[in-house]
């Protein structure tokens, strides 16, 4: 389902001595803003490669993104969840972008606000070419809601890559931060290797070595193998 444009693709690869590809880690403290979209067709060229973030607007999506990026303002957090209605895209390299999807569910708005909201990002999901894998964020007390299992069933319809974020783990000891995780790894294990989970504390820094390594492979992947399963079928 993936379609490149070599072009206008930035890959930061290396040569193993088995002449296979693998990612080397993005440097994501470049990433810069680049755009708000409102639907879209108002999106960047649908060039390039781009992993999107997605949650409930108090799941900690933008602390997360901030976290990753080592920039407190990259995106913007507000004490009123919800309150960004736009599609946010930066940019790390060109055409290597990540994109932060209005929150879900939460936001104090009418409801032909979130109708509107919803068609957008459904849109975007469905038509965006160059999205390459989405991560999914929860509160690692709040796990599975009725919209995280939706987007999973989606991702799992798409065979989309996805990656749950298990964020504000700093508020669970060690054992339920365990086992939270691997109730939610149980419960959708069918999903078998679209599949990964792991746990996130903006605030303690930690996971954030295995989101920068998660991030790097989903946005590092070989164009031609895509074309190749193309051309196969």
């Amino acid at each position: 389902m993936w379609h490149y444009n070599q072009s206008n693709l930035t890959y930061n690869l290396t040569h193993s001595s088995k002449n296979t590809m693998e990612p080397v880690l993005i440097n994501f403290q470049k990433a810069k803003y680049l755009i708000s979209a409102p639907s879209i067709k108002q999106c960047p060229a649908d060039t390039g490669v781009e992993v999107a973030f997605a949650g409930r607007s108090n799941a900690g999506k933008s602390s997360a993104l901030n976290t990753l990026a080592l920039q407190g303002k990259l995106a913007r957090t507000s004490k009123t969840p919800g309150r960004t209605q736009l599609i946010n895209f930066f940019e790390i390299d060109p055409g290597v972008r990540i994109v932060d999807l209005p929150g879900y569910g939460f936001a104090k708005v009418p409801d032909r606000v979130k109708r509107e909201w919803q068609k957008n990002m459904n849109e975007y999901l469905e038509l965006r070419k160059s999205l390459k894998a989405l991560v999914l964020v929860m509160d690692i007390r709040h796990p599975l809601t009725e919209f995280d299992l939706m987007m999973c069933e989606w991702a799992q319809d798409c065979q989309m890559p996805i990656h749950i974020l298990l964020t504000k783990s700093d508020k669970l000891k060690k054992g339920p931060r365990q086992n939270t995780m691997f109730a939610v790894k149980k419960q959708l294990a069918h999903m078998g290797e679209l599949l990964t989970v792991q746990t996130f504390s903006s605030l303690k820094k930690e996971g954030t070595d295995t989101l920068r390594l998660q991030l790097s492979h989903f946005l590092a992947q070989d164009p031609e193998a895509g074309e190749d399963s193309q051309a196969e079928q």
